[in-house]
């Protein structure tokens, strides 16, 4: 009887210690949380259309379309919100007849951005 006596009061201390490590993340937590929801109210959702740059490995690099938008608005840094792609192609791919080919390219700009 004394063993499982002795048993559950580890349990128990065991529990307490994780509950109180648990509510200090969670402190913790809601303080970045808070921190985060302040800085909201310093940021804006601007419209634009920059082009993104190609990154070495193909892809668009938007990031710093999405801060040349913000930047013309009179803010810092920008994150972009939405994208618009769109292929183009040159005149003579129309004239012939075609809606794409292999000398058309794909485009992808900035549309909206959030910026702080």
């Amino acid at each position: 009887m004394n063993s499982s006596l002795r048993d559950a009061r580890k349990n128990v201390e065991g529990f307490s210690s994780a509950a109180g490590d648990a509510a200090k993340t969670t402190v913790e937590g809601a303080r970045d949380a808070a921190d985060a929801v302040a800085r909201i109210p310093n940021a804006r959702t601007i419209s634009g259309h920059e082009k993104c740059q190609l990154a070495p490995n193909g892809a668009p690099d938007c990031v710093s379309a999405a801060t040349t938008i913000c930047k013309a608005k009179g803010f810092a840094s920008g994150k972009s919100v939405d994208m618009t792609t769109s292929e183009v192609c040159p005149a003579k791919v129309y004239l012939s007849g075609r809606s794409s080919g292999p000398e058309c390219k794909t485009e992808t700009f900035v549309s909206r951005a959030l910026c702080q």
